[in-house]
């Protein structure tokens, strides 16, 4: 007859979310080579490449965590894999949306979405006239319009696809540094408190913060 194991400890439990909270901050650094023929993505290719691995990634580590025997019971262990899940149902979402953008700026730059080799080139061609809604100094607008005919994209195009683009990354950084401070305060919170004070289901207050944060962004969405 096996015998039962006992739950995971409160530094096992932390640690988990803090493992999760580096990952998510580490999409934010990831860096992928972006050939000049694509420049006005660079800000997000990064995150959209490493970004899939990390949900992989979190997700095994979710099953293994409620696969374990017994499975979590203790308020510790309910909190950790809610403030868990709750993180990765949010970073899931924002590289959805994230992927949309792209798509739709590799659209507006009449670029197929798949990815392709970096040292392809642009197709030569396009013309070079574009109208600015923004006012660049004589430098920036030599920089764009090395950029934009090197992407063979009108400069307007460029602008307004680079403009896309950066908006797209200032999303996902918001919402990776969101979730990683948020699983920071919940893996503090879990070490911090003694297993039987941990609190659940006791109100608002008694949420992990990302699931709190979670129910903010629905309210403010109604």
């Amino acid at each position: 007859m096996t015998a039962e194991r006992a739950p995971l400890p409160r530094t096992e439990l932390s640690g988990l979310l803090t493992d999760a909270a580096q990952s998510v901050s580490g999409i934010l650094t990831a860096g992928y080579p972006t050939a000049a023929n694509r420049s006005y993505l660079h800000p997000v290719l990064g995150a959209l490449s490493a970004g899939p691995r990390v949900v992989c990634e979190l997700n095994d580590r979710l099953e293994e965590f409620v696969a374990d025997e017994p499975r979590p019971t203790t308020p510790a262990g309910l909190f950790t894999l809610a403030s868990y899940a709750a993180a990765l149902g949010w970073l899931t979402e924002s590289l959805a949306e994230l992927t949309t953008s792209v798509d739709q700026i590799c659209t507006r730059a009449g670029i197929p979405t798949e990815p392709q080799d970096p040292d392809v080139a642009a197709p030569d061609g396009a013309e070079q006239d574009g109208e600015f809604d923004f006012a660049f100094s004589a430098l920036e607008l030599a920089a764009i319009r090395t950029a934009a005919e090197a992407a063979s994209l009108p400069p307007g195009d460029y602008v307004e696809v680079l403009s896309e683009s950066l908006l797209a990354a200032s999303r996902i950084t918001d919402a990776c540094m969101e979730i990683s401070s948020g699983l920071l305060e919940d893996a503090a919170y879990v070490l911090g408190e003694a297993t039987d004070q941990v609190r659940i289901g006791d109100g608002p207050d008694g949420l992990p913060a990302l699931v709190r944060s979670l129910l903010a962004r629905m309210e403010a969405a109604e």
